[in-house]
């Protein structure tokens, strides 16, 4: 962490936390105590979980299942996306060029 590193107060469960951080990161770090804050909220109104430690770790597994499946979904979008490039410029490679100038008009 840098030098200029500040103390940053969060709450989660109506607990406060200081966390230091560079100024460029404070406004990540809020969004991220406040969907932490939520989803601990939501496991604990479930009812099924006591006990903030609990709750912490059901809540942070259910988000990084969510990063999870993004993270795979976008690795099947980018080859689905490169595959699609392949196709595309196999396509440009196979069509026939007489008759085209340079500057792509036909002569």
């Amino acid at each position: 962490m840098s030098e200029d590193a500040m103390p940053v107060t969060i709450q989660i469960l109506d607990k406060d936390y200081r966390i230091a951080c560079s100024p460029e990161e404070q406004h990540g770090l809020m969004d991220c105590a406040r969907m932490l804050d939520q989803r601990m909220r939501e496991v604990r109104q479930n009812g099924r979980v006591i006990g903030a430690d609990r709750i912490a770790v059901m809540a942070a597994l259910n988000l990084l299942y969510e990063v999870r499946q993004k993270s795979e979904r976008s690795a099947v979008d980018a080859e689905r996306l490169q595959r699609l490039e392949e196709r595309v410029g196999a396509a440009i490679s196979a069509a026939p060029t007489a008759g085209v100038d340079a500057s792509g008009e036909s002569v």
